[in-house]
């Protein structure tokens, strides 16, 4: 099943009514302060008085969306039957928000809020038709620059209004006429059934009888030119005197007449009106020309046309020379084309059309070159001095050769052939005009390119000669082919008209004032009267004047109703389609589904996408309002379907004539706005000409003889009454000849389908082949069915009146549809009859057997009770768990469902399903595998409740929520049809997610509950496990979120495992700790500051009592000994503990040191040395055979020779470490002198050394040891050896490193990051803020960071750690570290540099601000659309998947989390 289309895409909002005194009041608005408007009101002064009073609209269609994405920069949005919001993040836009009338070029602005950390968005109220533009404009990188976001396009569709008519069926049969009745109904586009005419085959107007149309298009009603084709107009101002029964009965009775007419069409039968509004051209005979000659095209004010209308004068020339030349003056054959050809060849040469391409040598001299490419003149190309002639003049060597004027020779060839052509089609081809004898006045090309009017005789021909329009193959429509540097009519390449003079606008008003004057009058009378246009030859009407002369339209009526670049800026709201260009039964049928089906059966947008909220007034006064808000996606062009337009063959030359009745009945069965012909309704035999047919209508009915218009009659009223009901959903089977399509109300699940047999082929009788038509749980009941017969093909042989083929409706007796009951459940099944011959139709009315009204409340209600006792872990296990951990919770019994022909989702959560939701809902993607399989049984369903129940025997609080799945899908299951059973999937997964998400969002800090989405996707990343998870992302994912109660439990848990003044590397349920990572203690005493200023009364976790792992000695015992956890001290003794232990100096072997432990480190690495040198107050540590900071890849390649060998082994003081110890040292100072901390400093091996010292140690060394100066002159004031430094102005990411390794103190990392965070007093803010922007542009990566500068000697930017090549730099993974793109440092740049910058940057605060937000834009949409809904641990290159990544890791997301909090604490 395909996708389905989405009409009105983003949030949509249902506003429940209620009373005005239970409305709250909104004092205050991002917008500004509307204008009072001025009378008479315009719709947006009534739309901003609706928004201020007290009374709430049914219905609030609400849209989000910033600068707009690429699919979503055009947005069709309903009628304003009521005045509605639009919700996006613009800051301009041409809707006219304070009221008063549009303008084009009239823009209000709404300033955007500046909270980086909530939701941006404008409130924009909706309150007519129209197409409006918006974009958001914002600050540059340079100063004074403004920068303008790409435009987005809202269209807001007209409001059409009809009078209301009785039903088309009458207990379940066809009636033979509808009556309307008094009151009027809103008809949306959808509903529109309109029926071409063409005026000069009318007759003196009048109406015929009812077939069930709603809008009557005229072609063009105004005075015809010579030619008499309804598109060549001699005046526009003026109607056609054959449209009335009397003449001369004064100018303007021809407009009273017509607009009495089409008031009477609208009031005695429902028929709206359409007219054709021609804009390109103007009939060659138009009076007006000769006064207005600048009107047209002309060598005069179009040089570069002179040697075409040179070229055009020769041939008309030629065409009145033939005989004389003994030439042949008719062609019958090849050699008679070829001897035409070959003599237009010899004229174009002698007409020397070169010499409007080159240099007049003689000029060369005293002129720079202009006129190139103008052809303006002979010889009109000339330079100015300066300019070297000769050089020139040897640039175009002898004329002769074909090969020197390369562009000049081309042209001409181009025209040569050209005319060749059009004279082997318009003389020669089979299927040509074949035109007769050629003359001067009716010339060989057929047509001239020029109209010559010559008003005297001694009138100037360059200014009274006109350009005739036409069209050219495969042209650009956004570009004028009349203007340069075309040089189409030069090149013969227009197919002219040549009763048609294309008009010259410029590029505004001011170009051509008397011609924007005209015809703008001509635009706003038809306004006045009809009730929409269809653009003439639109895509060769310039953009800018359709824009214009269609906005000078809406001013008369603003709710007048009308390829995207033009749909977008001329707010055209459809654009024809055509059934006839379906060539064989598939591909009408796809064209049948993409504009016609509406949204397919079974869609989930509008049930699922919604979500409450209150909105506040838009204008800043007035109520504030409930609404349900509902995502909008982008919008394609509404369609108007045709089953054949007026200029189209018909379908017995295309098909065969028994086809018109199958492919009517599909036409007029879809969702959208459909048309049809006359001719088409009266099974006319041939295409009429436009031009040359003279004849009438004949006036016809529903009577026998009518062709298909009975038909029409019911189908017509069905389709209008299916539109207006709400039958959106559809289904389109194609199967052989045959083509089933099933049209479905989703509030009822009531339908009709159609069973239509088409007949592409002629001559055919035969049934063809259809399986039966199974509906399950439905059943069908006949209405009616149908065939044709035709007596003849012939085409009727009429002086005076069109008719169509005789041809007999011949209706069918009823279908019985039998009921059937198998293992799925009851069904229905139609039955194709023995006597159905191509061409025929059944119509049935369905309705689903035993439909529950009530499942769709139910399935939404109840899901916050149910979730409501749950806490963050029951939470996550409702969310997430991924497969490793739900087999070990369930002892192996459940892991992550596969979905055939998908795969396995990532989660086992209701998180693992919404990824493929979410795109499946958003566009009603019903041919997903997910849906497949959903409707292939009920697995799923069962699976989501039972993990639940099996969880629920050790988590007691998920029983609620399993049974809540439980009894929506054991209803679901009983009552459901299989294809809606995805639908019903999505709905109560949907809600579900919601619920939890709201749940996760309800237990977070107001930061959180507050914050964008992006801000809570963050915070549902769960799951640390290994102390470096738990300490980086503790801060983040804990305490900003407010979950202090999970801080606090793993500190406790941490701190109890200290031994050797160390927390364990590898935790392994406490059981077997491992100590041998460095920077681990001090992550922990950064969790605990953070914990005691971020937690209410975080001060007292200091006292808590913590139990202790080992005893006091560090004897290693196991868990379960005696001794373990013997002992407790306080949090504050912990901290004491590992100062001492640290000022002490730290020297141990690992516990069962050798491969038992580590089966890669070699000896000397289990060797754990620390010491604090206390001339500069830092800690080192490490040796060349270990690595003790969170880069602790150990090679592993016997094969490269790196086994044993750390990656980056970074002994000495790594910066970072530093950092922390400084941030530790700096706030113990505070605790201490203030009385709340039990010690004041470390016993030294002489006296107490204070905080206060030791801080003041590394403050007074810290720039000295790490930076590195910009200027190598500098280099005297800090240890830095010159030789070893690459790249400047950076930190140092280790001081010290161990004998031979001294190159990698000087390696760009980003690990100083990390300490600039805890410890910003280090470092000197202009040094600081420069190793930043060398970071920003060095390290920072599309999602994190890079580990090593990409102009490092060591930098591997890939990391495949099955890689056992003998390249010992890669083998094995081991540069894990020396490249790869970690996510998790990059929260800490984004936090650093914000500080830094605001304080040392040339720049605001909000500029910085802006920079850092643009950074995180590629995060936030990998997190949308990653099915991990996470930051993977690292990537490869540039932002490239790693295959051994951890796809979604807590700390990546939480120092992220850590940057927003940040962030929304300066907005506060």
């Amino acid at each position: 099943m395909p996708k389905g289309r989405n009409t009105y895409g983003k949030p949509k909002v249902t506003i429940p009514k209620r009373s005005a005194s239970a409305s709250k009041s909104a004092s205050s608005s991002s917008s500004t302060s509307p204008i009072e408007p001025k009378t008479p009101k315009t719709p947006a002064d009534e739309g901003i008085e609706f928004f201020q009073s007290s009374v709430a609209p049914g219905e609030t269609p609400i849209q989000p969306d910033g600068a707009p994405h690429k699919d979503r920069s055009y947005i069709r949005l309903p009628p304003a039957y009521v005045p509605y919001i639009l919700r996006n993040g613009v800051f301009k836009t041409n809707f006219p928000l304070d009221g008063g009338k549009f303008g084009r070029d009239k823009f209000t602005k709404r300033k955007l809020p500046t909270d980086f950390s909530k939701p941006l968005q404008v409130d924009l109220p909706i309150s007519h038709a129209g197409a409006f533009v918006f974009w958001i404009e914002y600050d540059g990188d340079a100063p004074g620059e403004r920068v303008k976001g790409r435009e987005g396009y809202f269209n807001i569709d007209p409001i059409l209004r009809t009078k209301a008519r009785s039903p088309v069926l009458r207990d379940g049969k066809p009636t033979p006429t509808t009556k309307l009745g008094s009151d009027s109904v809103n008809l949306p586009l959808d509903g529109l059934s309109i029926l071409t005419v063409v005026s000069k085959w009318m007759g003196p107007t009048s109406n015929g009888q009812d077939r069930g149309y709603t809008m009557l298009h005229y072609t063009p009603l105004q005075e015809r030119g010579h030619s008499d084709s309804p598109y060549s107009i001699r005046d526009q101002m003026k109607y056609d005197q054959s449209m009335f029964d009397a003449e001369g009965r004064g100018a303007d009775f021809g407009k009273a007449h017509m607009t009495a007419l089409l008031q009477a069409a609208k009031d005695d039968y429902g028929l709206l009106s359409l007219t054709d509004v021609v804009l390109n051209h103007t009939a060659d005979d138009s009076s007006w020309l000769v006064q207005h000659p600048e009107a047209g095209f002309s060598p005069a004010n179009s040089p570069h046309l002179t040697p075409a209308f040179e070229l055009d004068s020769a041939l008309i020339q030629l065409s009145g020379e033939l005989a004389e030349r003994k030439l042949p003056t008719s062609i019958t054959n090849d050699q008679d084309l070829d001897s035409l050809a070959s003599a237009v060849e010899g004229l174009v040469k002698d007409l020397n059309l070169w010499q409007y391409y080159v240099l007049d040598a003689a000029l060369a001299s005293n002129k720079f070159i202009q006129g190139l490419g103008k052809l303006a003149s002979r010889f009109g190309v000339h330079v100015e001095p300066g300019v070297a002639a000769g050089l020139v003049k040897a640039a175009f060597v002898d004329v002769s050769e074909m090969d020197s004027l390369a562009d000049a020779w081309a042209t001409v060839a181009a025209a040569v052939d050209n005319v060749k052509n059009r004279l082997k089609y318009t003389r020669l081809d089979a299927h040509g005009p074949k035109l007769g004898l050629i003359s001067k006045s009716y010339i060989a090309t057929r047509r001239t390119y020029f109209t010559r009017l010559a008003p005297t005789s001694s009138a100037d021909p360059l200014v009274y000669s006109l350009a005739n329009n036409g069209w050219i193959w495969a042209a650009d429509p956004l570009k004028n082919f009349a203007e340069l540097p075309s040089k189409c009519y030069l090149r013969r390449e227009v197919i002219v008209w040549g009763d048609c003079v294309k008009l010259r606008y410029g590029s505004g008003p001011e170009d051509n004032p008397w011609l924007w004057s005209h015809m703008q009058s001509y635009v706003e009378s038809l306004a006045a009267s009809f009730d929409g246009f269809r653009i003439d030859n639109c895509h060769s009407t310039p953009l800018h004047v359709g824009v214009a002369m269609l906005d000078a339209a809406r001013v008369v009526q603003p709710g007048f109703e009308m390829d995207l670049v033009f749909v977008k800026r001329l707010g055209v709201n459809s654009l024809v389609r055509e059934s006839g260009n379906g060539y064989d039964p598939k591909e009408l049928s796809r064209l049948i589904y993409r504009h016609g089906v509406g949204k397919p059966i079974g869609s989930m947008d509008s049930a699922c996408l919604t979500s409450m909220e209150e909105l506040a007034p838009p204008t800043g006064k007035g109520p504030v309002r409930p609404c349900v808000v509902t995502l909008l996606n982008g919008s394609t062009p509404h369609a108007l379907l045709y089953d054949l337009t007026h200029d189209n063959e018909t379908l017995l030359d295309k098909r065969s004539a028994e086809d018109a009745l199958s492919t009517a009945a599909l036409v007029t069965f879809s969702y959208s706005a459909i048309g049809s012909v006359k001719g088409f309704d009266d099974l006319y035999p041939k295409l009429l000409d436009l031009v040359g047919e003279k004849r009438k209508y004949e006036l016809t009915g529903l009577e026998d003889g009518s062709g298909i218009a009975s038909i029409k009659h019911v189908f017509n009223g069905l389709h209008t009454e299916m539109v207006l009901d709400g039958y959106q959903e559809g289904h389109v089977h194609q199967e052989n000849d045959y083509i089933v399509l099933h049209r479905v109300h989703p509030g009822t699940q009531k339908g009709y389908l159609l069973v239509a047999h088409t007949a592409f082929s002629k001559g055919s009788k035969d049934r063809g082949y259809i399986n039966p038509i199974k509906l399950r749980r439905t059943r069908a009941k006949f209405i009616l069915g149908a065939s044709l017969e035709f007596a003849s093909y012939e085409v009727p042989k009429e002086a005076e009146t069109l008719r169509g083929m005789p041809a007999k409706l011949v209706e069918m007796a009823p279908v019985v549809v039998p009921q059937g009951l198998d293992g799925e459940g009851p069904y229905s099944e139609i039955l194709v009859p023995d006597q159905f011959p191509p061409g025929s139709i059944m119509l049935f009315e369905t309705h689903m057997q035993e439909y529950d009204a009530t499942l769709d409340a139910f399935c939404t209600s109840g899901a916050k009770e149910a979730l409501a006792d749950l806490d963050l872990v029951d939470l996550n296990v409702v969310l997430h768990r991924a497969d490793g951990e739900e087999r070990d919770a369930s002892g192996g019994e459940y892991g992550v469902y596969d979905v055939p022909g998908l795969g396995k989702m990532v989660y086992c959560g209701l998180q693992g399903w919404m990824h493929p939701l979410q795109h499946i809902m958003r566009y009603n993607d019903l041919g997903h595998p997910l849906c497949a399989h959903l409707r292939e049984g009920s697995w799923a369903l069962d699976y989501v409740h039972k993990r639940l129940s099996k969880q629920a025997e050790v988590m007691p609080r998920l029983t609620k929520p399993a049974e809540w799945f439980k009894e929506r899908f054991e209803r679901v299951k009983a009552s459901v049809p299989p294809h809606l059973r995805p639908k019903y999937f999505a709905l109560v997964i949907s809600e579900a997610y919601k619920a939890a998400r709201s749940a996760v969002v309800e237990q977070s800090s107001e930061f959180i509950s507050s914050g964008h989405s992006f801000t809570q996707d963050l915070a549902l990343c769960f799951g640390p496990d290994a102390w470096i998870d738990v300490f980086i992302s503790l801060r983040g994912l804990f305490l900003t979120t407010g979950n202090f109660d999970g801080a606090k439990k793993h500190i406790l848990a941490f701190a109890s495992t200290l031994k050797h003044g160390l927390i364990p590397n590898l935790l392994d349920s406490v059981r077997n700790p491992r100590y041998n990572s460095r920077d681990s203690p001090w992550w922990m005493l950064q969790n605990i500051q953070d914990y005691v200023s971020m937690a209410p009364d975080g001060l007292a976790i200091l006292s808590e009592p913590v139990k202790r792992r080992f005893p006091k000695d560090d004897t290693w015992v196991p868990w379960n000994d005696s001794r373990a956890y013997a002992y407790s001290t306080s949090v504050a003794e912990i901290i004491q503990e590992i100062l001492q232990r640290h000022a002490d100096g730290i020297h141990f072997r690992e516990y069962n040191a050798g491969p038992d432990l580590d089966m890669q480190m070699k000896d000397n690495g289990f060797n754990i040395d620390i010491h604090v040198d206390w001339k500069t107050g830092l800690i080192f540590g490490g040796n060349q055979d270990n690595c003790g900071t969170w880069m602790d890849k150990m090679g592993e390649s016997e094969r490269a020779g790196t086994k044993g060998v750390p990656g980056t082994p970074r002994d000495g003081a790594p910066v970072e470490i530093t950092g922390l110890l400084k941030s530790t040292l700096r706030w113990l100072d505070q605790l201490s002198t203030s009385g709340k901390f039990p010690f004041n400093g470390l016993e030294g091996k002489e006296r107490l050394v204070t905080y206060k010292e030791w801080s003041g140690l590394i403050q007074a060394s810290f720039e000295k040891c790490y930076y590195v100066p910009l200027d190598a002159a500098e280099d005297g004031k800090y240890n830095v050896d010159s030789k070893l430094a690459s790249r400047r102005a950076i930190y140092k990411d280790v001081y010290g490193s161990g004998p031979g390794r001294e190159w990698s103190d000087y390696q760009l990392r980003p690990n100083f990051p990390i300490a600039m965070t805890v410890a910003p007093e280090l470092f000197d803010v202009q040094h600081g803020l420069g190793a930043l922007k060398v970071a920003d542009k060095a390290l920072r990566a599309p999602l994190g960071m890079k580990t090593l500068d990409a102009a490092d000697l060591q930098y591997r930017p890939n990391y495949d750690n099955s890689n056992d090549s003998t390249d010992a730099s890669i083998a094995k993974g081991l540069n894990y570290h020396n490249g790869p793109e970690w996510g998790w440092p990059l929260g800490y740049f984004l936090r650093r540099y914000l500080d830094f910058d605001t304080r040392g940057g040339a720049g605001s605060k909000l500029d910085t601000l802006h920079h850092l937000h643009q950074i995180l834009l590629t995060p936030r949409r990998h997190m949308q659309q990653d099915p991990w809904a996470g930051i993977p641990e690292l990537t490869n290159e540039n932002g490239a998947y790693c295959g051994d990544s951890c796809r979604t890791q807590a700390w990546s997301a939480s120092t992220l989390l850590d940057f927003m909090q940040e962030v929304h604490t300066l907005s506060n």
